[in-house]
């Protein structure tokens, strides 16, 4: 079960403020093969783990391509999508998508906002709980140095607290999910051979300079993680 968590300012009345925080943990089979998110070519234009191909690479706004997609949307399994367009000359857009919501996707306005795995801001309460740790933090992140909110950003996505009882993920899961249950309902999921794999933390501040950090499990192992670094500019 993935969880992602972000702050959304596209007008931060400050200098030292962020147009856009968010956190994110994937949740997988350890021994799934995937690859890093890195850099597709020395163009270094996108930066991915390969997801989500066809709205990077397309020249699209973000509510056209979630509009195209949603055409078709009823023909999938359950999805979430989020789209955004930042440093535009209309300035940040952030749209959103799921295909067992809405027919249409919409624009987000400025906030705080959790997804896990049902529609946007489903108050689950691991979700709930997300969104108070995520929104504690939120609010020292102009008193704290860009490497401290990274790491509170990362404690937080690594909290194993189950959020108990949830009937919403009970009824959800069913029979799969009753035995693991007490792991399951915590933002980091720990389970033999599945759980949170990958932490995920993006911020953007308020001159549109971008750090891209991602916290890799290595080999299968939850006592080994490799850390990853981007840090660029987007474009005018």
């Amino acid at each position: 079960m993935c969880i992602l968590l972000f702050k959304f300012d596209p007008r931060p009345v400050s200098k030292n403020a962020y147009r856009l925080i968010l956190a994110a943990n994937r949740d997988e089979f350890y021994h799934r093969p995937s690859k890093s998110a890195e850099f597709w070519d020395s163009s270094n234009e996108i930066l991915s783990g390969a997801l989500v191909t066809n709205f990077l690479t397309a020249d699209l706004d973000s509510y056209s391509y979630l509009k195209k997609v949603s055409v078709e949307g009823h023909l999938y399994n359950g999805f979430n999508l989020l789209a955004a367009d930042l440093n535009t000359t209309k300035g940040d857009v952030i749209c959103y998508y799921g295909n067992r919501g809405e027919p249409e996707p919409v624009f987000l306005n400025a906030g705080i906002y959790g997804l896990s795995n049902s529609l946007l801001d489903t108050p689950w309460k691991k979700l709930q709980y997300g969104k108070q740790l995520f929104t504690e933090v939120v609010k020292r992140s102009q008193e704290l140095t860009k490497e401290d909110l990274v790491k509170e950003l990362l404690t937080v996505m690594n909290n194993q607290e189950p959020q108990l009882p949830d009937p919403a993920i009970e009824d959800q899961g069913k029979d799969y999910i009753r035995p693991i249950l007490n792991k399951y309902a915590a933002l980091c999921v720990r389970c033999p051979g599945y759980g949170t794999r990958t932490n995920t933390v993006v911020l953007i501040d308020s001159e549109g300079c971008v750090t891209f950090t991602e916290r890799n499990m290595i080999n299968a192992d939850v006592n080994q993680w490799q850390t990853s670094t981007y840090e660029f500019k987007l474009h005018s």
